[in-house]
């Protein structure tokens, strides 16, 4: 199944009290839309944007911050309704399902991704959804109880949305009236709609509350020390980077002692022990490997656990050689394997006075921190 994810970012932000888009504002640390975007890349074949018109630049480049890039990002129309249509029309010729997303829902897991995507194949639609868990209410205009419905039939709907794309298509060209979801038109042109799990931490930014409400904005912080041995015949790696030394520093992998120091406070942040119980040194199949491969898959694992990386910060212990000519290169090599801003990302070096085996220039060390932000 050929798949795509139309994600709809036309929120003006006017009861978010935001002065933009609220699509473009911070959670966990990124917009919510390079949230969204992370949440569904790997999953889909096809992700576009639908802006207002005159943001495709803005959202381009808040994209490329991060390291990504949507197939297309296209202006929309005058409401929901249209702007979805307008982002339909924009999908390539061979999508055959298309799940449609509000940008404004940045919580979204992977699972509920996946539930909709099933749903599709399995009964040609899926509708992320959740029970209600209130006693709902029908009033007339002044407030008095006409009826309370069965709690137990109702369901909340969210998004992502997914439906076949001919029968959405089809869908539009037959509605005679404006629909709040893609669920509803779909509904009104006599097409079955079935629901799928959500989340109840799927919600949408409506509100500034939403946001101060979301557990997932408390930070999650770690640390990280490591220190190797220096040896002649061996090349010296700092966060990634090869440098000019005499000697370097022994280990099973290529030793980089920064890395690893980074890597065990990423994985402390997440409770998720640190690279020994991940890349156990009695592997051969790490022997000799580069740490920003083992930093590459730390990042794996923390975005499959649902983390976000907020800031790191590094220190490198050293009597020799002198980083400073190498700290700009490092800083951007950390950068990219973490998928953050170089603003996100500190490595600062310094000795120990001669003192201690780094001070004999036996060995360094490293310490590292790191915060992340995890939406479950």
């Amino acid at each position: 199944m050929i798949s795509a994810a139309l994600i709809l970012c036309g929120g003006s932000g006017t009861r978010m009290g935001a002065k933009g888009n609220k699509t473009l504002l911070q959670v966990d640390g990124v917009p919510a839309v390079v949230k969204c975007f992370q949440a569904f890349s790997g999953l889909v074949n096809e992700i576009v944007l639908v802006t207002r018109a005159g943001e495709e630049d803005l959202f381009s480049a808040a994209l490329a911050q991060y390291g990504l890039a949507a197939d297309k990002i296209v202006p929309g129309g005058a409401d929901r309704q249209a702007s979805a249509l307008c982002g339909l029309q924009a999908l390539s010729p061979d999508c055959q399902a298309v799940l449609i997303h509000d940008g404004a829902r940045p919580f979204v897991k992977k699972e509920t991704i996946q539930n909709v995507l099933a749903g599709i194949e399995k009964n040609g639609s899926g509708v992320a959804a959740v029970p209600a868990r209130d006693t709902i209410k029908k009033t007339d205009d002044t407030g008095l109880v006409l009826e309370t419905p069965d709690r137990a039939a109702l369901w909340h709907a969210q998004t992502p949305q997914g439906f076949w794309l001919k029968d959405l298509l089809a869908a539009h060209e037959k509605a005679a009236q404006r629909y709040t979801d893609d669920a509803a038109l779909m509904e009104a042109a006599g097409y079955p709609v079935h629901l799928v799990m959500g989340g109840y931490d799927n919600i949408k930014l409506t509100s500034p509350e939403d946001l101060r409400m979301n557990a997932s904005l408390l930070p999650r912080m770690g640390t990280g020390y490591d220190a190797h041995q220096l040896v002649e015949n061996r090349d010296l790696w700092l966060c990634g980077v090869k440098i000019p030394h005499e000697k370097g520093l022994l280990g099973h992998s290529d030793a980089d002692v920064a890395l690893h120091a980074l890597m065990d406070a990423l994985l402390g942040a997440a409770a998720l022990g640190d690279i020994g119980k991940l890349f156990p040194d009695s592997a051969e199949k790490y022997k000799g490997i580069s740490s920003m491969l083992l930093l590459e898959e730390v990042v794996r694992v923390l975005e499959e656990k649902d983390f976000s990386i907020g800031n790191v910060d590094v220190t490198i212990i050293a009597q020799a050689p002198k980083l400073t000519p190498y700290m700009d290169e490092m800083r951007a090599t950390v950068a990219k394997g973490l998928k953050i801003p170089l603003d996100r990302v500190s490595i600062k070096a310094t000795t120990t006075e001669k003192m201690g085996f780094e001070g004999r220039k036996e060995g360094i060390s490293a310490q590292a921190a790191a915060v992340l932000f995890h939406q479950g």
